[in-house]
């Protein structure tokens, strides 16, 4: 990873388990993240994507589910998901009023690399999700285009950098500045050891309700910043989970639902205006597009081994919304709004996390 300072080098570790090396979501082979963020006076937004592996994925589709835990959003693309159990395109994340940009974009990336869709075979089921960043960012203005999008499709790789980045650069997360975060989590089992990562877009929760590993920190700092202004939650987080571990469709549904634990445990109370939106792939096998001769085979795991999958993702999904809270840096954006970093205001007011 970067040389950014993460929650875990203020001391903080959150769970049980042992995180990959990366402690990201890209600690599951093969999968990688790209950003391209813009910051200049009133633009103050981006796009991220994430590949699930370095192949064809619209010819090598891979196990997919995706979760509404509460459902004030725009994503595009979960109804194939959720109908037909499996991914065929990258993920990308950007601002509300760009998912359509974001998905044109898509389109002509998977086009090009695809002759054959709306020729010889069916289309093709884009992936886009978002969360509102108007507070810091002119989202009419609808700078995103295409270009930006093929720009951070090409540009992935392993190392993730988190915070004001991509399409975190203009979030807000419990009334601070949020944005991109990440974690991951190895789950040790009988037949083989094998990694849950999790990505975090925050753009969610008031001050006085962010806990770190249980404690009040946001009362503390509520108190401290705040004084009589209002706190009022709008906000949305997209929670993508990459896992190897060898599952069916239904299995991965169960394991992203159990993501709401980990949510929680930071102070979330998913308000009505904030969407909250999951969607999973495990790498651990790839379905042809193409009709095969003779049937498919899906290893997954016993059900009794899946609780440790449900103690990882909660645990990833805590640390990934601390890490995109902690490594955000202070904005001022549209109209001269602003939202302080978490780090700068532990320092201020000499907090610690503990």
């Amino acid at each position: 990873m970067s040389k950014q300072k993460r929650i875990r080098d203020y001391g903080v570790k959150i769970g049980k388990l042992e995180t990959g090396h990366y402690n990201s979501i890209t600690d599951v082979d093969g999968v990688t993240v790209g950003h391209v963020t813009i910051s200049d006076k009133d633009m103050h937004t981006g796009v991220t994507a994430i590949l699930p592996h370095q192949g064809n994925l619209f010819k090598e589709k891979l196990i997919a589910s995706s979760h509404v835990i509460n459902g004030f959003g725009k994503t595009m693309g979960t109804i194939q998901i959720n109908e037909l159990g499996t991914i065929e395109t990258p993920i990308l994340l950007t601002n509300t009023l760009s998912i359509g940009t974001a998905a044109d974009a898509l389109i002509e990336y998977m086009l090009e690399q695809n002759l054959e869709i709306g020729r010889t075979t069916g289309t093709v089921n884009p992936i886009i999700c978002e969360c509102n960043d108007m507070f810091l960012n002119d989202v009419r203005a609808r700078i995103i285009t295409k270009e930006h999008v093929f720009e951070a499709l090409k540009n992935t790789s392993s190392f993730v950098t988190e915070g004001t980045v991509g399409a975190g650069t203009g979030m807000l997360c419990y009334s601070l500045k949020g944005g991109i975060g990440t974690a991951s989590r190895l789950m040790k089992m009988d037949h083989g050891i094998y990694t849950m990562g999790v990505l975090v877009l925050s753009n969610f929760g008031i001050l006085s309700d962010l806990k770190v590993n249980g404690k009040a920190v946001g009362a503390e700092l509520r108190d401290a910043i705040l004084q009589e202004r209002e706190e009022q939650d709008k906000g949305s987080i997209i929670i993508i989970v990459g896992t190897d571990l060898p599952v069916s469709e239904r299995q991965l549904n169960r394991i992203i639902k159990r993501a709401i634990t980990g949510l929680s445990r930071t102070g979330s109370i998913i308000t009505t205006g904030s969407g909250e939106v999951v969607i999973g792939f495990s790498t651990a096998t790839k379905i042809p597009h193409d009709k095969t001769s003779h049937c498919l085979t899906v290893p997954m795991i016993h059900e009794e081994d899946i609780d440790l999958a449900f103690r990882a993702i909660g645990e990833a999904t805590e640390e990934a919304v601390l890490n995109s809270l902690i490594t955000a840096t202070h904005v001022v954006g549209r109209d001269g709004n602003e939202r302080p970093a978490f780090k700068d205001l532990l320092e201020k007011f000499n907090l610690k996390l503990s």
